[in-house]
């Protein structure tokens, strides 16, 4: 889904430029009430588990992978503002370091990657909560069918972007034909990929997950025949793994998911390359400005071995994320704070 430079006309890449900077400063502003001492650290970790596990393309169709996006898996776990962050984040990484993603593309796919997904899944997840029971089976339920439509919806984004400023001159029903055909399949792995983590974490930490924050109900008891609220418990219920713990775990699995597991990953195109590819939308595709990077195409220059060069890519990618995603949440939440001082309050 990663838009290359060349495929969208320089007025409405500039256009999506601003609609993200606009989405970008919004959300600045909503992480701030999103994050804290809890969510601050995770989000960080969520922006580098997002990037590796994008490495990891899955087989969809003959001749055509797909990849995990990543707005529902976020928007769950640290909130939607965050979450457009994250992801952004992530965009950004890999469009500098990894020549993925067009530069002058970039507006193009924080709206598409980031806002879409991350809206239409966050607003799919809260409907879905308020009609299913308020259990945590309901949030891993809800995870997988969020997930599950964000993808073709950021197909459904993109192919709209094109109508109005593609390069090429292909009828825009053939591409969002292909394009939705082929996201819709994507979007299972992406939802198989989502449930499976969102439940991982919340079976742990519950209350590191943002999507399922006040779902807990209270116990009931039968009195005299009528059911009443039992006292809400004096003391929290001891954490069965600590953020630390949590964290190390995650940060792990990253490095290992980016470093090793995604050798074995599927090397045919992603949906957007297939259908480019197929119905001639890469035409005006033009190279990437970062092109020579050391790290450009996932793989460290004047390293022979792929498996070595691709890992330690993988690897310093993880790192690099991680360090710039903490480095952003913990000063938004540092100065969400220094907004909630004495001083501030007014007191």
């Amino acid at each position: 889904m990663h838009v290359p430079d060349g495929f969208i006309d320089a007025p409405t890449s500039a256009v999506t430029g601003v609609v993200a900077a606009g989405a970008l400063a919004v959300s600045l502003r909503g992480a701030r009430r999103e994050l804290d001492e809890r969510t601050a650290p995770l989000a960080g970790l969520v922006a580098a588990f997002i990037f590796a596990v994008q490495m990891l393309n899955f087989p969809v169709a003959a001749g055509t992978s797909g990849h995990l996006l990543g707005g529902a898996l976020a928007a769950i776990l640290v909130g939607p503002y965050t979450a457009v962050l994250c992801v952004s984040v992530v965009l950004l990484m890999q469009g500098v370091l990894f020549a993925d993603g067009g530069l002058t593309a970039l507006g193009v796919n924080i709206t598409d990657m980031a806002i879409v997904t991350t809206v239409v899944s966050y607003a799919v997840f809260r409907g879905l909560l308020a009609v299913l029971p308020r259990k945590r089976r309901s949030v891993t339920v809800a995870s997988f069918v969020a997930a599950l439509v964000s993808v073709p919806a950021a197909a459904v984004a993109f192919t709209l972007i094109y109508a109005v400023g593609g390069t090429t001159d292909v009828s825009i029903g053939k591409v969002a034909t292909a394009m939705i055909g082929v996201h819709v399949l994507i979007g299972v792995g992406e939802a198989v990929i989502t449930a499976l983590t969102v439940g991982a974490v919340i079976a742990v930490r519950p209350d590191l997950v943002y999507g399922a924050r006040g779902l807990r109900q209270r116990l009931q008891l039968r009195v005299n025949g009528a059911l009443v609220d039992a006292p809400a418990p004096t003391a929290p219920v001891a954490a069965r793994t600590s953020r630390r713990t949590l964290w190390v775990t995650g940060l792990v699995t990253s490095l290992v998911l980016a470093g090793f597991v995604s050798f074995y990953a599927s090397a045919n195109p992603d949906g957007l390359e297939k259908v480019a590819h197929d119905k001639g939308i890469d035409k005006k595709e033009k190279e990437h400005t970062s092109a020579g990077s050391p790290l450009a195409d996932y793989g460290v220059k004047d390293i022979s071995d792929a498996r070595l060069s691709g890992g330690l890519a993988g690897v310093i990618g993880v790192g690099v994320t991680v360090v710039v995603g903490s480095a952003v949440f913990w000063s938004l939440r540092r100065r969400r704070g220094d907004d909630v001082s004495p001083v501030n309050t007014g007191v």
